[in-house]
């Protein structure tokens, strides 16, 4: 595999599409270690119609929902095989804790996930979350997924 994975890498790896896919880029990529992702946040992202008219803040959960799925391509990358299978078992997102948010997620920003996991397995993976915007933590969580 060849950093870094574009858009449509991205989109052979999850099954998400626009406008519910967040992720823009995977810069580094460690099997069972560490993954980070880029999401380059536009004026003309369509939660910003009303979120908030004149005061634009990407929702807090959408922030969440992004972590996730950098969190899921570490998964999806890191099990053997799993690439390979025509139809690879699905990831469900299926707790969060520990969820903090420190600053606003604007127009322009360019967020940096940081994802490592706590306990992966064939079924359930647990990582921590961290999302920077220039070099500042603007949310953390611990994210637990499910596979198949």
């Amino acid at each position: 595999m060849k950093l870094p994975l574009t858009y449509q890498d991205i989109t052979e790896i999850i099954p998400h599409r626009y406008p519910f896919l967040l992720v823009d880029r995977i810069i580094e990529f460690t099997p069972y270690k560490k993954v980070v992702g880029i999401k380059n946040v536009t004026a003309n992202e369509p939660f910003f119609q009303g979120h908030f008219p004149g005061e634009p803040i990407m929702p807090g959960v959408l922030v969440i929902e992004a972590m996730a799925q950098v969190g899921g391509i570490l998964a999806r990358l890191s099990i053997p095989g799993v690439m390979e299978r025509e139809n690879p078992d699905p990831i469900r997102f299926v707790a969060i804790d520990k969820v903090k948010f420190r600053r606003a997620v604007i127009p322009g920003d360019q967020i940096r996930f940081e994802i490592e996991p706590l306990r992966t397995g064939s079924k359930v993976w647990k990582v921590a979350g961290k999302a920077f915007v220039d070099g500042n933590l603007v949310a953390e969580a611990t994210l637990v997924a499910t596979i198949g």
